[in-house]
Parts: structure tokens; C-alpha cells; sequence
């Protein structure tokens, strides 16, 4: 088999998918080097810096490179053509060996690149799935994408509540819920609360002193709920790369400013600039009511339960995220939340269509 010195692979990656990555790696395979040219156009909904930045991650051995290229395909005609390579060439400015495509244009391309054409999959044998496919049905198409492209695809959803109204227990029905679909859903995930593991810690290091402390003993300082916030944000995104279309999340950054506010009160600006940068799409809020509480060591008063319910609905409506409140007892609050994701799901992606084909 024919070996180069520089191979090239160039595409939308809109997004990239498993047909994207056979390529880089057949070029890699062949080349003693490969860049890979990622082009965009405003028009498109993914931005060009994410698809770079994520073949960049997929193929940290390949010289991954952006171009805005926001001129139409028109294969037929050759002043577009130059106007394509003057984008091209800059970005991809020494000598290319080869030009690996699974598409018609492969041979004008490597022509004018001065390069040989490399044919790979152009029947899409090898992984059946193209970015079209993907953009029509990204939950279809989830076996084709890598641990990054989920990451920004997948749907989060949310449970809060006051302390002891069934968070927990709801994120963890949800998620079994989801799995028992089997398929791609077996992949569900949820992910922990952090601040319980954190107060734990708390406890038990003020236990190591004083041996009969109890909850009411334990002190919360300004620095502890960004703490609290990050690793929260950060198991979240790490979760986010492993799971199906949907991942669900006991707690997040937002639910922190207001146990924040619970502990020290007011707000706390680095805890509320984490949670902006959140990317979840749904919050559930357990109600309350109909939810005895149970004191396990690491509670407040149940009298504390309504203020905080409110506090959360009120923060909810007031930043405009999209919340349901979960009442009633488990299996009608469960039957109400999975109702609201399946509608969450059903919504789909709404991926801006890439410039047409001229012909």
C-alpha cells in the first residue's frame, strides 16, 4: 500500500461522527503527517472552534485546523472552485501528498491541491452514518459519535428540591427509568450529589476532634460552596461524555447559590458565574409537600423545607429557566417527570441547515 508524506482530509464535521474519524485515521495510517482542515460557515449552528476543538481531541497525533469558508458548492462551477482553494490553501499552505475524501469532488480536490486522490468508504459500508443523519436524528446516529460530540448534544436534566422532598430518589428512578429502554438508553447516567459527599466530610472531620458533634455543629465558609459548585459542574461534564441522548443530574451550580443563600445568605458571584456557564436543559422541582421529612444527620429543620422551595421557584422563574414542580406522590411525580423529558427529547436538536449545493 502507497505511503505519503502529507496527507489531507478536509469536511464540514457538522458534526463529526464515526465516517469522519475512519478517514483521519485511514490518512493517518498511510501519512507521515495529516492536517485536518475543519470548515465552517456562520450560518451553522455548531461553531467552528467546538469542531475543531473536538478532532482535535479525537486526533491529538493530526494538525487540526479551522477555516470560515462561507461560499456554496457548486461542483460544476470553476470560479467557485478557486474561490473554495483560496480559503484552502492559506489554511493548508505547504506541499499535500494526498487528499483523502469519501466524496465525488476527492479527485478535482486533490487535483488542485497538485495531490493524489484517495478514495475511502464511499458507499459508507464501513459506518453507515453521514452529518445529515446525524443532524436529523443525533439519538439514531449515537453509536457514530465520540465522547465529546455527546457532551454537547446531550440533554441534562435536573432534580432539586429542599432537603428530604425525593431528589435522589427521583434522579435515580429517572435514570433506571431511561435504562430499562435498553438500546442507547442503557447508557443513562446520573450523576451524584457532591454537596453531600462534601458535608459528609465536613462532619467527619469535625467528628475526628469532637467525637459526638452533630450536623448543627458543622460551619460553612464563603470558599466551600464554589468548591462545591466546580466539582459539581465538573462530574456533570464528565458524565455528559459517557451517557445516552440524556443525562440526569442530582443538584447542579444553579441549585448551589441557594443553598449559598441557606447557609450564609445573599448570593455568591463566583458560585452564580459557574452556574451560568451550565449547559442543562430541564429542572424538575420536587415539591415539599407530601414528602415526610427524614432527619439522616446531615439535615436542617423541616421547617425550612417551604422557604427553600420558594426560594428555588422563585430563582427559576426569575433567570427564565425551564422547570416543572414534581407533586404529588413518587409514582405520579415520576409519570410527570418522564412525560417532561420524553417531551424535552421529542423537541429534538434544531440544527441550522449548512449552505446548499449549487448542484
Amino acid at each position: 500500500m502507497k505511503r505519503y508524506e502529507h496527507g489531507l482530509v478536509l469536511g464540514k464535521f457538522y458534526p463529526p461522527h464515526a465516517g469522519h474519524h475512519h478517514l483521519v485515521r485511514t490518512a493517518e495510517d498511510r501519512c507521515e503527517r495529516v492536517t485536518v482542515l475543519v470548515c465552517g460557515a456562520p450560518v451553522e449552528s455548531i461553531p467552528l472552534e467546538d469542531r475543531v476543538n473536538w478532532m482535535r481531541e479525537t486526533h491529538p497525533y493530526a494538525d487540526v485546523v479551522g477555516a470560515v469558508d462561507d461560499i456554496p458548492v457548486d461542483l460544476t462551477d470553476n470560479a467557485v472552485w478557486d474561490a473554495h482553494m483560496a480559503v484552502f490553501r492559506p489554511a493548508v499552505p505547504g506541499r499535500v501528498d494526498a487528499v483523502f475524501t469519501s466524496e465525488s469532488y476527492g479527485e478535482e480536490l486533490a487535483r488542485r491541491f497538485g495531490a493524489e486522490p484517495v478514495c475511502v468508504d464511499p458507499d459508507r459500508t464501513v459506518f453507515p452514518v453521514s452529518g445529515t443523519a446525524v443532524r436529523k436524528a443525533p439519538v439514531g446516529c449515537w453509536d457514530f459519535l465520540e465522547r465529546p460530540v455527546r457532551a454537547a448534544l446531550t440533554r441534562r436534566v435536573v432534580v432539586l428540591g429542599a432537603e428530604s422532598t425525593g431528589t435522589t430518589t427521583m434522579a435515580r428512578a429517572l435514570t433506571e427509568h431511561f435504562q430499562r429502554r435498553g438500546g442507547v438508553w442503557a447508557q443513562t447516567r446520573c450523576v451524584p450529589e457532591y454537596g453531600r459527599t462534601y458535608s459528609e466530610r465536613k462532619l467527619g472531620s469535625l467528628r475526628a476532634t469532637w467525637p459526638d458533634a452533630r450536623w448543627e455543629g458543622v460551619e460553612f465558609s464563603a470558599d466551600d460552596f464554589p468548591r462545591i459548585a466546580r466539582k459539581q459542574q465538573g462530574m456533570e461534564n464528565a458524565a455528559a461524555r459517557a451517557t445516552s441522548p440524556v443525562l440526569f443530574c442530582d443538584t447542579d451550580a444553579f441549585a448551589t447559590t441557594i443553598w449559598h443563600e441557606r447557609y450564609l445568605g445573599g448570593s455568591h458571584p463566583e458560585v452564580a458565574e459557574i452556574a451560568a456557564l451550565g449547559r442543562q436543559h430541564l429542572w424538575l422541582l420536587t415539591d415539599h409537600e407530601d414528602v415526610p421529612f427524614e432527619d439522616d444527620g446531615l439535615r436542617g429543620g423541616a421547617e425550612l423545607r417551604p422557604w427553600m422551595t420558594g426560594r428555588f421557584h422563585a430563582e427559576l422563574t426569575r433567570t427564565g429557566r425551564p422547570f416543572l414542580m414534581l407533586g404529588g406522590r413518587h409514582q405520579e411525580r415520576l409519570a410527570t417527570a418522564v412525560a417532561a423529558v420524553d417531551s424535552l427529547l421529542a423537541e429534538g436538536w434544531h440544527f441550522t441547515d449548512p449552505l446548499p449545493e449549487l448542484r
